[in-house]
This record gives structure tokens, C-alpha cells and sequence, in this order.
């Protein structure tokens, strides 16, 4: 018989995960992975119709899937939503906050307001309200892990993304903050960073700009695929990542390294 000479374990089996945002994208491919490492799913999004497809895209391999229709950027809509799971599943092990958009603006614009609040409410504001609401349930887990989604925005800046690069900014310090203030604990709280990556964001990118962009500016000379992003999400949440908090992971294929 094969004995195991490590003690920490790499399955995420069983456990409760909620992602957010799940509808398209980095979300789906997340959900998508982590049903087929065999953890039972709450998918949280606004957009009803994705969201429906998705989960029925999950229920097909025979994976437990519990779709939640919902505006996370209200309070009090976030937190029943995420009590609604803790009361389908009776927990919550791990939660990805990866809902968000991309407004693009100049701050002399006038749409300026609107993008600036939009972004905040729905990539700052939620994944703090979501903390929140999941937190009793995360207090119960024997591997609590919460992972926000962030943007190599958070790094650095383009254009006329001010609202969102703020946003994503504020994403990572809710993550420092809330690794301090929870790693006694036991619940770690990480970053995820993606570059260019291909989902419902980048599509109206034309194909040759997409590429043209990312031979100039990553180390790979390509775009990311959703699934990549997934993979380094799930690398976050296994009980074996217990040491790893406030961290950020970026997953940009080189963009933030390369000078020329």
C-alpha cells in the first residue's frame, strides 16, 4: 500500500465555494474547474440567462451547483444571497469575489460619476460586503479562503480606466486589510492580478489589436485564456495554501516584468 509522505492536502472535494461574477469569463472557467475537482458551487451573478447556462453546464458532469441571480454591489441584497447558501449548503469554505465591468472614462467626462460609483459598488464595495456576509460561515471551515479578483490595474494604470484602476487598487487593500485583521483566524485573503486575458471584456478588441498588443507589451507574446486565471485561483483555495496570505498573484503572462 502507497503511503503519502505529505500531510497536506491538494483536493478541494466537498468543499463549498462561492464565486462571484460566474456568468462569463474568468468566473465560468473558475466554476468550471473547481466542479471538476469536485466542490460543491454557489455562482453568483446579475446577468440571469448566463448565469442559468452555466450552471447547467455544470449540472452536466453531475457536479452541485446552486445558482444565486443577484446585484452584489447592494448590502443588503449581497448579504442574503450569501445567507441563502450557507443555508442550502449548511458552509462556506472558500469564497472568490470576481464580480466585475469596465467603464472606461476621463474625469472630465461627463459620465464620470456614474463609472466611478458603478466601479466601486461592484468591485470594492461587493467583495467587502460579501466578506462580510460569508464570514460566519468561513469561521466554521477547517480551510477558510477568500480570493479577490483584481486586475494588473491594481499595478499600474491605462488611459481613461480611472474608475476601474481605483477600484481594483481598493480590491487589493481590502485584501492586505483583511489578511491582517482575519489571519488569526486561520482564513487566508489573496489577490488574483490578470492581464490580458480573453473574456466578454476584451471581446470587442479587435483580434490583430489583441495581438499586436500583446507582442509589444507581455513576456509570452499572447493573450491569457480565462482557464489560466482559474487554475492560479484554485492554486489560492486548497487547504495546503494555509501559509499564503496578502499576497498577490499576478497572472499577466509577463506584462509587468517586461520593460522592452
Amino acid at each position: 500500500m502507497h503511503r503519502r509522505l505529505t500531510r497536506l492536502s491538494r483536493s478541494i472535494a466537498g468543499s463549498v465555494a462561492i464565486i462571484t461574477g460566474a456568468a462569463s469569463g474568468m468566473g465560468r472557467a473558475t466554476a468550471h474547474l473547481f466542479a471538476e475537482e469536485g466542490a460543491r458551487l454557489a455562482l453568483l451573478d446579475i446577468n440571469q440567462d448566463g448565469l442559468a447556462a452555466v450552471a447547467d453546464e455544470i449540472r452536466s458532469i453531475g457536479a452541485d451547483v446552486f445558482p444565486v441571480s443577484v446585484d452584489l454591489s447592494s448590502r443588503d441584497a449581497a448579504g442574503q444571497a450569501i445567507g441563502s447558501v450557507a443555508d442550502h449548503f449548511g458552509a462556506i469554505d472558500i469564497l472568490v469575489n470576481n464580480a466585475g465591468l469596465i467603464i472606461p472614462t476621463a474625469i472630465d467626462a461627463d459620465n464620470f460619476a456614474e463609472s466611478w460609483d458603478t466601479s466601486f459598488a461592484v468591485m470594492a464595495s461587493a467583495q467587502a460586503w460579501a466578506i462580510r456576509a460569508a464570514l460566519p460561515a468561513l469561521r466554521q471551515s477547517d480551510h477558510p479562503r477568500i480570493v479577490n479578483v483584481a486586475s494588473t490595474e491594481a499595478l499600474g494604470a491605462t488611459p481613461h480606466t480611472s474608475s476601474y484602476t481605483v477600484a481594483k487598487h481598493a480590491s487589493v487593500g481590502l485584501s492586505r486589510a483583511m489578511a491582517v485583521d482575519l489571519g488569526k483566524e486561520g482564513i487566508t485573503v489573496n489577490s488574483v492580478c490578470p492581464g490580458p486575458i480573453r473574456t466578454a471584456l476584451t471581446e470587442q478588441i479587435p483580434e490583430e489589436k489583441k495581438s499586436a498588443f500583446a507582442a509589444r507589451r507581455t513576456a509570452l507574446r499572447r493573450y491569457g485564456d480565462a482557464e489560466e486565471v482559474a487554475h492560479a485561483i484554485l492554486s489560492l483555495v486548497l487547504p495546503a495554501a494555509g501559509f499564503i496570505t496578502g499576497a498577490t498573484l499576478v497572472v499577466d503572462g509577463g506584462l509587468t516584468v517586461r520593460n522592452a
